[in-house]
């Protein structure tokens, strides 16, 4: 049997394509082992019942704030490398204790263990995976859930722009396959290594059974948004705005995700000088992946609102715009590259606006809130394109011909020694 071992510098409950992948693998017969970080404590007390769950064995390195001591001197020791990238520069040994907290102890438990396929699931693991395959003498693997280089800045002299630029040219170029999140991020970064294969897995998710509230004649229209964090700047202030353009007495505006107390101030201040009575906004705490589905399903309408800066957010498909027709929900897109791919591609899904253009925005909700059989043909449409092709079910079978022609690859060539 062979061995595959998976690696992030995030944890499994912040890392649906790693737990999906993971889950694949051990489906179709391999031995599988993910190795992570702790990154925040809401990932930690999801994993605590997503981990029990799974049949693929799993290692926490690089400490947690239980182990308080050894904790802060892992982020202490990161915070210094950060800084000595600012003198030394980022090819002096340093850029890879700089990359991430827990890089390091990453790349020391996966050359503890031997393997025969060492998969990257974000920039922080790449070095990783790259060295433990070097010492095993294994096949490697990447997959870019971003446009790594320019997810914080469009700035070449941009240090982050700097470092993930060196991490990428560095480790890359010696990867045996690599994924990408959508299309436009793996046609970038063919740009870049035009020798490397590059295979878009898009960011679905198994097939689910839902059962939304098709008609919206009787009753609000129920608007969705949701990440891992919910925070300013990425959207949710232009929505409000929209609301206020529109009917507001007939919307509801749901938010999912981890909030803090200031953040949740900011956004009912906001509604609240927008002349929005603050129950328009209805805030969720996190919840565990497959339990999203659920809560989804009894809204409306799903907000895309990318504002596509910098350049990664204009070519990335989140798992935000799929969860939302898994659910059954309408989907309203902002205009970035990508979405607009998708949109075109899948007409029915739903509407594109105009990103930063709040007003354009409030033309959508209202088309949405005259018409209810819109928003019924429309949520139809989108269980049924769930149902027949935007699921993992399909999407797996191209991952596991990717991983299945890598290892018949592998053994050619090395018959052919």
């Amino acid at each position: 049997m062979k061995k595959i071992i998976l690696i992030s510098s995030g944890q499994p409950s912040t890392n649906p394509r790693l737990v999906k992948e993971a889950d694949c693998l051990t489906e179709a017969g391999y031995d599988v082992k993910v190795i992570y970080q702790y990154w925040n404590d809401w990932a930690s007390k999801a994993d605590k019942k997503l981990l029990k769950l799974k049949n693929w064995r799993y290692t926490l390195v690089g400490g947690t704030p239980d182990s308080k001591t050894f904790y802060l001197l892992t982020r202490s020791f990161h915070k210094m490398a950060k800084s000595a990238i600012n003198i030394l520069g980022v090819n002096r040994g340093v850029a890879e204790l700089a990359l991430s907290r827990g890089t390091f102890f990453l790349k020391r438990e996966a050359k503890k263990e031997k393997a025969d396929l060492y998969i990257a699931h974000n920039l922080g693991a790449l070095p990783a995976a790259v060295a433990a395959a070097a010492r095993h003498n294994a096949l490697c693997g990447f997959d870019a859930e971003d446009f790594h280089r320019y997810e914080s800045s469009n700035n070449d002299l941009d240090k982050d722009v700097i470092l993930k630029k060196y991490i990428e040219d560095k480790y890359i170029p010696n990867t045996d396959y690599t994924t990408a999140a959508s299309p436009l991020i793996a046609k970038e970064y063919k740009k870049l290594y035009p020798e490397k294969p590059f295979v878009s897995i898009l960011n679905v998710f198994p097939k689910v059974n839902i059962n939304p509230s098709i008609n919206t004649s009787s009753r609000k229209l129920k608007l969705f948004w949701f990440s891992q964090t919910i925070g300013r700047g990425r959207g949710i202030e232009e929505i409000l705005d929209a609301i206020a353009l529109t009917d507001a007495q007939k919307l509801e505006f749901h938010l999912l995700g981890d909030c803090n107390s200031n953040n949740q101030d900011f956004f009912v201040d906001y509604a609240t000088k927008l002349g929005l009575d603050k129950s328009v906004l209805v805030f969720h705490p996190p919840v565990e992946s497959e339990e999203i589905f659920q809560l989804a399903q009894t809204f409306d309408i799903g907000l895309a609102t990318e504002t596509g800066i910098p350049y990664n957010r204009d070519i990335c498909l989140t798992n935000k715009i799929f969860t939302y027709i898994q659910s059954g929900l309408v989907v309203i897109a902002s205009d970035t590259m990508a979405q607009e791919e998708l949109m075109s591609q899948y007409p029915g899904i739903g509407r594109i606006y105009s990103k930063g253009r709040s007003e354009d925005l409030s033309k959508v909700l209202k088309e949405y809130l005259d018409n209810p059989e819109l928003v019924a043909e429309t949520k139809r449409n989108n269980i049924t394109l769930a149902t027949e092709r935007l699921n993992w079910d399909i999407e797996k079978k191209l991952f596991l011909k990717t991983i299945n022609g890598l290892f018949d690859k592998n053994k050619i060539n090395q018959h052919s020694l």
